[in-house]
């Protein structure tokens, strides 16, 4: 067996972003030559890359680029599995190379953006040692363009005006942010989504015993309130409550068009497992 200095293996650790001690057994296992080594831990690593695959990343962040021109505006969710990892150097860098390479793309296409970053997500995955994921990309363009990012990178918005200015767009963002509605305008609201509320609200109004006539009123007060309340334009400014979202974009002369809010993992099951468990587990994953 061919010797080897702690500074191949710090090379070796250096060249493939993997530990120490499976650089050291790499070099072990090729009589201490650092190539043949490479090319073993791509082997291996890539094994494990697919198994982590599996695993399910539900933590991560959100970024935003946007034109000079406030015209244009790309948001990206990316998932990992730890907010540990999300604050990885190599994971924000990630992050942001995948986000300048949506922004410069003329035709974006999600699935073909997925493959061209594969191999750069596949290092990052054998690298950080967690499953990673680009969940999603939105790209808005129009007259005006607002974003707002919270401070903790998992809740982003985006917002489209006709008209305004972008402090009116982003004031808007930031109201999508904190109030979540699900549409601009009461008649965007899909009609199933209608339905499933009126559905709930028939179950819950038969249970009062009230006559089928003062049951159909309170179910049209019930879906009319449903409406209100999820619809952006209606809803109460979150900076100043005496107006909503549509007075202040109309007295700024402003149309939303559109809006995207991207919340870090909403949607995605998490199964939540307890420390012990989870050390197990790594245990019998590395045997």
């Amino acid at each position: 067996m061919a010797a080897f200095s702690t500074s191949m293996i710090k090379d070796l650790r250096d060249r493939t972003g993997l530990g120490m001690m499976e650089c050291k057994r790499a070099l072990t296992a090729s009589d201490g030559d650092i190539n043949k080594a490479i090319d073993d831990l791509r082997k291996s690593s890539g094994i494990k890359a697919a198994k982590k695959a599996g695993r399910i990343a539900a933590d991560g962040i959100i970024a935003v680029k946007m034109s000079e021109d406030d015209k244009r505006g790309v948001m990206i969710e990316v998932n990992t599995e730890t907010d540990f990892a999300a604050r990885d150097n190599s994971f924000i860098g990630f992050v942001n190379e995948s986000l300048d390479k949506a922004f410069d793309t003329d035709k974006f296409v999600f699935e073909e953006f997925i493959v061209n970053m594969e191999e750069a997500r596949h290092a990052l995955v054998q690298k950080i040692g967690e499953n990673i994921s680009i969940r999603r990309v939105e790209i808005l363009s129009s007259t005006v363009v607002g974003n707002y990012i919270h401070s903790n990178k998992r809740i982003g918005v985006m917002v489209a005006l006709e008209k305004g200015d972008t402090e009116v767009a982003k004031d808007v963002a930031m109201h999508i942010a904190a109030s979540n509605p699900q549409v601009v305008d009461p008649e965007d609201m899909p009609d199933h989504l209608v339905q499933k509320e009126k559905e709930i609200f028939i179950a819950q109004a038969k249970e009062s015993g009230k006559s089928d006539e003062i049951i159909n009123k309170m179910i049209n007060g019930r879906i009319n309130k449903f409406l209100s309340e999820s619809s952006l334009l209606n809803q109460p400014f979150v900076k100043n409550p005496e107006m909503t979202v549509g007075e202040l974009v109309k007295n700024s002369d402003a149309k939303i068009l559109s809006f995207s809010r991207f919340e870090v993992g909403e949607g995605i099951e998490k199964i939540e497992v307890d420390f012990a468990t989870e050390v197990a587990a790594q245990v019998n994953a590395a045997k």
